[in-house]
């Protein structure tokens, strides 16, 4: 395993050898990783490389079989997971908005779990809509049936960011989009990132998109860590034939079918 360089701030976001075994098999094995304040670090490998699984070990969504999550420097497990995940955006590929429930009170729902003022949660819904993008007085009172998957997608982004969290964990987020779509979501995305200084783990498959969203990308490959780097440095100094393939977009060695 090769870490090419290690955050220069506090890490917000520290997993100290972590693996999940099942039975005897090792999905994610002694992986290592620090994202540092204001870090988008994109988590990129192959279907069954661990990427997926070593995102949802940070808000135990999935229970590590050994090793450490620390948050903050301290170990996620001294938190009661439904609180712990009230800290932490979530966005996922299925966005898994309520479907009973307005935009509104989508994008409201973390605060009102956390105790915060009618008038507050009012005012950040509308302040996290604009971020995103969307127009509160058209989509303000409507379900998530009436909305396109890329409105969902952005109501799902706006709810995430809605308890002001001190990360944003993101699994596929617009993997489901078609491609014009995503790349609007991907300029937004880059956009809040900057505005509000987001700490922030992105999974992705899609090498285009890691490297354009990345701050740094880590490369996992049958849940081992194989590098850690800036794009750049990923494109001009992979450790192996994998990683250049990768990071180049290039057909992977060994690989013989999807």
């Amino acid at each position: 395993m090769i870490v090419s360089r290690s955050a220069t701030v506090l890490p917000v976001i520290q997993l100290q050898q972590v693996s999940k075994r099942y039975a005897d098999q090792a999905v994610v094995d002694d992986v290592s990783l620090a994202v540092a304040s204001g870090e988008v670090l994109v988590l990129m490998g192959g279907s069954g490389s661990g990427k997926t699984t070593t995102l949802k070990m940070v808000n135990r969504l999935v229970e590590p079989s050994s090793g450490r999550v620390k948050l903050d420097n301290r170990d996620v497990r001294e938190v009661e997971a439904p609180i712990l995940r009230r800290t932490i955006g979530y966005v996922g590929q299925d966005v898994g908005l309520f479907p009973h429930m307005t935009v509104a009170e989508n994008v409201g729902i973390v605060p009102k779990l956390i105790g915060w003022e009618e008038a507050r949660t009012r005012g950040r819904t509308s302040e996290v809509l604009r971020l995103v993008e969307l127009d509160e007085a058209v989509v303000r009172s409507r379900l998530p049936r009436e909305l396109s998957g890329g409105q969902r997608q952005r109501v799902g982004l706006a709810r995430a960011l809605a308890a002001q969290p001190k990360l944003m964990l993101l699994d596929e987020p617009f993997g489901a989009l078609d491609s014009l779509t995503r790349r609007n979501l991907q300029r937004v995305f880059q956009r809040i990132a900057r505005e509000l200084q987001l700490t922030a783990i992105v999974v992705t498959h899609d090498v285009n998109e890691a490297m354009l969203l990345g701050d740094r990308v880590a490369i996992l490959r049958d849940g081992k860590l194989l590098q850690v780097g800036t794009p750049d440095e990923l494109r001009q100094a992979p450790v192996d034939d994998y990683v250049r393939a990768l990071a180049r977009d290039e057909d992977l060695p060994g690989d013989t079918g999807p």
